[in-house]
């Protein structure tokens, strides 16, 4: 594969590792520690801190700041100008880097344009976060959540497609779109058709 390919209004701090064919656009800014794997795009005026680790095949889109205690799993979408946070409760003043709380974005999630990802929870894998909703605590695998605070609204497929088992009750749903089969059995829902 080609190497990274790098605007040349973006920076790159020396340090910072870029897997084979990631792109990084105009005016983004890339520190020296961070981790970035292959196949990534990160949009136009995008910041990533020191300690982010970043998979695979990811879009971050325009006007996303990755700070420092945010790991993020393969396949992840983050929509534009979303918001990840690193201290529970910053002071100007007062300086709280020992205090990072660290946020993890499972594999295949998504996360909508203007959401805010409060620090200090996990985004399961292929859950899906409604454009301006905030999240203030743990959402399970193929949740979808909506609203400020965001709340759980249903289940989502891993191709993105709304799956018709209510919330809050057990049940067995099949993508529309693919035909992949889930089950939620006790709040935690699993693809039953292929590993993960």
């Amino acid at each position: 594969m080609d190497q990274a390919i790098i605007e040349a209004s973006a920076i790159v701090d020396p340090g910072a590792m870029l897997g084979a064919g990631t792109r990084v656009w105009h005016f983004a800014h890339v520190c020296g520690g961070a981790r970035i794997g292959a196949a990534c795009s990160l949009g136009q005026n995008v910041f990533v801190g020191n300690d982010v680790r970043i998979g695979d095949r990811c879009k971050i889109q325009n006007n996303v700041s990755v700070y420092d205690a945010v790991t993020i799993e393969d396949e992840v979408f983050c929509g534009p100008s979303m918001v990840f946070t690193n201290v529970w409760n910053p002071r100007a003043a007062i300086e709280r880097k020992d205090a990072y709380r660290p946020t993890l974005v499972k594999r295949g999630a998504s996360i909508g344009a203007n959401a805010t990802i409060v620090c200090g929870v996990t985004i399961g894998r292929y859950a899906f976060i409604a454009a301006g909703a905030v999240v203030t605590r743990d959402v399970p695998d193929f949740a979808l959540m909506a609203g400020v605070p965001a709340r759980q609204t249903g289940w989502i497929g891993r191709h993105g497609e709304r799956l018709a088992l209510p919330k809050g009750a057990d049940g067995d749903a099949t993508c529309p779109h693919t035909g992949e089969r889930y089950q939620v059995r006790g709040g935690v829902c699993r693809l039953l058709d292929a590993p993960l």
